[in-house]
């Protein structure tokens, strides 16, 4: 487990023309803990994911990922696994040439860590189609080797969009208890999802975010006693209602 914080962010703002998309954002992601990040669309979730992963630059604020600047260079992304909401992978490649590939790169950087996480293609059932090219995969299958691809080498960030969009109950269940153990182990892990059972289930702590802002940081119990209702659904649709009063 690292001992500084994996993420933290100051005064983060972003603005795409006129409209304000991150106003001020203050947020730390700590150790052994899986923060989930909701709010309705165009409240801010994706551009937050993109700067922290360098993919967006903010107009103005602080990043720091395990202490290092995201402005010092690209190599904190050896310390994330990433797992989009939607992955593009080349259509003539296999997953197992994929996993080669960014092993070579994570060994290449001075802190790669090339310690493949083997349990979750057993897990997930994968060894069979691993040597497939991807235009013959279902979407499904495409989806687990790209949970496998954000696993492998058990970052100690995990930044996962959607994990479950498109898996089949017996994956999905078997993904989320990987996401709970890798927590366990001390990983810090961030979550979006419009499957708001799954956030219910894995977070230990909720980030909601509205037109830039965060309206509300801390546990998802605290959340629920601050809004009466116990179901994280409900919950969020009071904190939108308050807003909007």
């Amino acid at each position: 487990m690292h001992l500084m914080q994996p993420i933290q962010i100051t005064d983060l703002h972003k603005s795409f023309g006129p409209v304000d998309v991150l106003n001020g954002v203050d947020l730390t992601f700590h150790p052994a803990e899986t923060t989930a990040i909701v709010g309705p669309n165009g409240a801010g979730k994706t551009t937050l994911i993109k700067c922290i992963l360098g993919l967006t630059h903010p107009d103005r604020g602080d990043i720091d990922v395990l202490g290092q600047s995201i402005d010092q260079g690209v190599t904190y992304r050896d310390q994330i696994g990433y797992m989009p909401q939607h992955a593009h992978f080349p259509e003539n490649l296999s997953g197992r040439q994929m996993m080669s590939m960014i092993r070579a790169l994570r060994a290449a950087s001075d802190d790669g860590d090339t310690d493949i996480d083997h349990s979750l293609i057993r897990t997930l059932q994968l060894e069979a189609d691993l040597d497939k090219p991807f235009r013959v995969l279902s979407g499904g299958t495409r989806q687990k080797i790209s949970a496998l691809l954000a696993f492998m080498v058990r970052p100690a960030i995990l930044i996962l969009d959607e994990p479950t969009a498109g898996l089949d109950p017996v994956s999905s269940a078997a993904l989320k208890d990987h996401i709970m153990e890798r927590r366990d182990e001390g990983a810090s892990v961030v979550l979006t999802s419009h499957v708001l059972a799954d956030l219910e289930e894995l977070a230990d702590r909720v980030v909601f975010l509205l037109d830039g802002r965060i309206r509300f940081d801390g546990a998802l119990d605290d959340l629920r006693s601050m809004t009466g209702e116990h179901r994280l659904e409900r919950a969020i649709a009071t904190l939108l209602e308050g807003e909007a009063a």
